[in-house]
């Protein structure tokens, strides 16, 4: 439900979507650690101290964490890619106002690598995905990927599936292009053959002599 309404907007209308690409959860609960701490020691001190003053200096602490701590989730779950039938859509979060999109097509897309790399990652199983465009040579990464060879084979499935059909579809339209080449150049033929029965034959004129 939360990623069909954060991320159904960068699709298009017959695009599919085969998986949405997270960092590892150990991120996030990394960067809702402090707001999570400082929101707690506000209901402590507020238990500590029951006061009118208390509360309202506890309420406007207890807001300013919140939206610290919704700053910094939204910072963790929209850093995503959101891998589609036709495509890579690569996105970013820097801010309230600030946004960023990359898409890419398996037609523009060079080739699809991972690296896991410390200790932590080796047993977390979690590194960094990265894909390479053909068309710039841009390379676009994610770090902190759980389970990237999972994800590199799923790209490469919906690649190879993608070029299919795509080749299909093309081949398809030279075939209907030469098909309607044909039936032109017989329906040419058609008419040129029939305009010469419709033309009169001319005979020699018959000169007759009398003895």
């Amino acid at each position: 439900m939360l990623e069909n309404f954060l991320f159904k907007k960068h699709l298009e209308d017959d695009e599919n979507v085969s998986m949405i690409v997270h960092k590892y959860w150990g991120i996030g609960a990394q960067a809702l650690f402090w707001p999570a701490l400082f929101f707690v020691g506000g209901c402590v001190f507020l238990a500590a101290a029951p006061q009118r003053l208390t509360l309202l200096v506890v309420s406007l602490w207890s807001l300013f964490v919140i939206v610290w701590g919704i700053r910094n989730f939204l910072d963790y779950y929209l850093d995503a890619w959101i891998v589609t039938d036709q495509g890579i859509i690569a996105l970013e979060w820097f801010g309230w106002f600030h946004r960023q999109s990359s898409r890419i097509l398996y037609s523009d897309l060079q080739g699809v690598s991972y690296e896991i790399s410390g200790i932590i990652g080796t047993l977390s199983r979690y590194g960094t995905l990265s894909v390479e465009k053909i068309s710039t040579g841009a390379k676009l990464s994610l770090p902190f990927v759980r389970h990237p060879k999972h994800v590199e084979s799923l790209i490469l499935k919906n690649m190879e599936e993608y070029l299919l059909k795509k080749n299909l579809k093309n081949a398809k339209h030279v075939q209907d292009l030469l098909t309607e080449f044909v039936a032109q150049k017989m329906q040419l033929e058609e008419a040129t053959n029939e305009n010469e029965k419709r033309k009169p034959s001319r005979r020699s004129p018959m000169t007759s002599r009398r003895i």
